[in-house]
């Protein structure tokens, strides 16, 4: 999926995190290896051992200021089938930033076509011809952030470097980031991201706050829900009030089971980011989408709220 921001000038002097993926998802830049758990200097640390052809493309976008001096690239980083670059617009440009990155499209599509063995390239020349919409080595399009707020960019640069790692955990869990459709419980059905056997716990304790508790019952009420989940309950809430996301954020940050209801739904390729996903890989966490996704940023209705406090109510007092 393709996301573009549709008010913003691609001229002007902007900072932006840019994502490629190749053409029907090949593995042609190379492989991680190495532990998920291990860290850096560790030669077992996650890292990409980069393909001839990754070197390549590596090379193009590393020099793509050689023919653009307007455009940065602040940090890169290749995966198998895909890359994540931080481009910094220095200055307004000509064209639009999407003109440059068509110029390296072409020259990486002209390094695929040196590189890559004559039948593979013909393949996938006549995949390319067959519709528009396809492409040669990348995937038609690209998908970009704009640096809008402050830590933004810092999130990116942990991010990119943070991706060898995060793909190694999927594959060492792949049950635990793989999107499930059709879940079903207590009568009611999700897609779901986690440890799903979570809602087979037999104590699972609603957190729900009214958004007038007073400080001093929220305290109480984190104290309870803390001493429950530590002796095994899971706590289970769509985190909508300010006393419900505290409570919650208290038990993540501590490592204790949560079953968290969402409105947005997932894509098929959506993974939980950041700490959520370490949470996913020790099976601490489940979250739970009972609608379809939707790429606009959207406030919650309150008949919403309402629904998925009771699709939480019957989650904890489903009797199995």
């Amino acid at each position: 999926m393709q996301r573009r921001c549709v008010d913003n000038d691609y001229t002007a002097r902007r900072m932006y995190m840019v994502t490629m993926v190749t053409e029907e998802r090949k593995p042609l830049f190379g492989k991680v290896v190495g532990r998920s758990e291990a860290v850096e200097p560790s030669a077992d640390a996650p890292h990409i051992e980069l393909s001839t052809l990754g070197q390549a493309i590596e090379h193009i976008w590393l020099t793509m200021g050689n023919y653009h001096p307007e455009v940065k690239v602040i940090a890169l980083q290749m995966m198998p089938d895909h890359l994540h670059a931080v481009l910094f617009v220095k200055a307004q440009m000509a064209k639009p930033l999407g003109k440059v990155l068509l110029g390296v499209k072409q020259a990486c599509n002209q390094a695929f076509r040196e590189l890559m063995p004559v039948q593979f390239v013909a393949v996938a020349q006549q995949h390319a011809q067959q519709a528009r919409s396809n492409g040669l080595l990348f995937a038609k399009g690209f998908n970009d952030q704009i640096l809008m707020r402050e830590g933004q960019l810092e999130r990116w640069l942990n991010y990119l470097k943070d991706n060898p790692r995060r793909l190694l955990m999927k594959r060492e869990n792949p049950d635990l980031f793989r999107v499930q459709r059709g879940l079903t419980y207590a009568g009611l059905s999700f897609s779901a991201i986690g440890n799903r056997f979570l809602l087979e716990r037999p104590v699972k304790l609603q957190v729900q706050c009214s958004r007038k508790i007073t400080e001093a019952d929220l305290q109480a009420k984190l104290t309870e829900c803390l001493r429950a989940a530590r002796l095994g309950a899971v706590l289970v809430s769509p985190a909508i009030s300010q006393g419900e996301k505290t409570i919650m954020r208290a038990a993540f940050e501590e490592g204790l089971p949560l079953i968290y209801l969402q409105e947005n739904g997932f894509t098929d390729l959506a993974k939980p980011g950041g700490k959520r996903m370490e949470a996913c890989a020790k099976g601490q966490l489940l979250i739970l989408a009972p609608w379809e996704h939707h790429n606009e940023k959207l406030t919650i209705k309150r008949n919403q709220c309402l629904e998925l406090n009771e699709m939480t109510r019957c989650i904890c007092t489903d009797i199995k």
